[in-house]
């Protein structure tokens, strides 16, 4: 029966691994169909490839910086508890690989292929790890701190600031260092749109994202016997509390619509297992509104030309979602309690903190030493035929 139970948690975990593994195919087609035309192959390329250098970096460095597990041992020794340890890898190696995803929107249509690839290594390897570690293994002693203080530790049971917060906030300094797209932002303060470039791939990629967000939040459980149905009902009341909230606020546009139900799922992953359902409905529509405003906010006032909006996506709804776990998760609002408003605040203003410092100091250090953006030519002729040397409608060039 032991035997049988382990080979259940290493199923349960895996089929967890391939469902988040599918959600990159989401970013990826979010981003094809955000981008204009001329860049849609570029960002099916960086996902990929983000992907398997994220793989190479947490394998070797990343996992054990975290974990103190090192793989660098024989066969014999990674078969133990049937290659438990193994699936548990491939698991939170799909979650650390949504950092560089997620920073990929962001600095899309004008950031140098090589330079980001570089980045991702030591994002991966050394500063998602870092924080993960931190909050998810007790690292350095910073949730018994916080236990002492506040009397309960930092909760962020499947990443709203571990994994969405910390990675948009990291996007942000690289958005920033890179600078906005040529002609988006006029001198004389005209905005120049740059419209989507397939409304249906965006869409694609949004639910291939939601559907794959329950393998995120429910198998964050790691074991199959710890695995609650709260935590699915939870994740699907704040995919739809986000949705309408979006379609509202968002007055129907279309990628309003889509990236509410991600707004909504970004913010309840830290609190999945603890809220009522309906605190749930209000901690995603929230996080509906949250996007929509921010993002116009930050695109037309601030003039950050945040692609996809990540920060306000991953980074304000995350920072949101960290905190609400704290409200909603109390017993007093129907949770199930056990943590504490003043933990959840410091615990995301340290995953804020260090992923400002640590995407501040890996994209600066990029940017003058080997560049981040492309020159205005490639920019101007597009990164598919500039870095690809092919188009995504290669018909275009050859029908005439």
């Amino acid at each position: 029966m032991e035997q049988f139970k382990t080979s259940a948690d290493v199923l349960f975990v895996l089929l967890g691994a391939i469902m988040v593994l599918a959600m990159h195919a989401g970013f990826a087609f979010l981003e094809v169909g955000t981008v204009r035309d001329k860049n849609q192959v570029n960002a099916l390329v960086k996902i990929l490839s983000d992907f398997a250098m994220s793989t190479v970096a947490y394998f070797a460095i990343g996992y054990g910086l975290a974990y103190g597990t090192t793989f660098f041992v024989g066969a014999d020794k990674l078969v133990a508890d049937s290659g438990y340890e193994l699936v548990k890898f491939f698991f939170l190696l799909t979650f650390a690989a949504a950092i560089p995803a997620i920073i990929s929107g962001g600095i899309a249509e004008r950031a140098r292929f090589v330079p980001q690839l570089i980045a991702t290594f030591f994002i991966v390897g050394f500063l998602y790890p870092f924080f993960e570690g931190v909050i998810w293994n007790g690292n350095f002693g910073f949730q018994d701190w916080l236990e002492s203080a506040f009397g309960a530790k930092f909760h962020d049971f499947a990443g709203s600031v571990v994994v969405h917060s910390f990675g948009g906030w990291i996007a942000l300094p690289a958005v920033l260092l890179l600078g906005a797209r040529r002609g988006r932002y006029h001198k004389n303060g005209a905005i120049a749109a740059h419209p989507p470039s397939s409304i249906p791939f965006l869409a694609l990629g949004a639910w291939i994202l939601a559907v794959g967000w329950f393998g995120f939040n429910v198998m964050s459980a790691q074991r199959l016997e710890t695995a609650n149905g709260l935590v699915a009902i939870n994740s699907l009341m704040a995919m739809v509390g986000g949705t309408l909230a979006a379609l509202a606020a968002g007055r129907n546009d279309p990628g309003f619509v889509h990236n509410g139900p991600l707004a909504g799922l970004v913010a309840v992953c830290a609190g999945s297992d603890l809220m009522h359902p309906i605190g749930a409905l209000v901690v995603g529509a929230i996080a509906g509104v949250l996007f929509v405003q921010f993002f116009t906010f930050a695109q037309n006032r601030l003039k950050i030309d945040d692609v996809l909006g990540v920060w306000p996506l991953h980074g304000l709804c995350g920072t949101w979602g960290g905190i609400a776990a704290g409200i909603f998760g109390s017993q007093s609002l129907g949770g199930i309690g056990g943590v504490s408003l003043g933990a959840q605040t410091v615990g995301t203003l340290a995953g804020i903190v260090i992923a400002l410092i640590g995407g501040a100091v890996i994209y600066g250090v990029i940017r003058a030493t080997v560049g981040i953006r492309l020159d205005p030519e490639q920019e101007y002729m597009g990164a598919d035929l500039a870095l690809h040397k092919v188009s995504a409608t290669p018909e275009h060039e050859t029908s005439w």
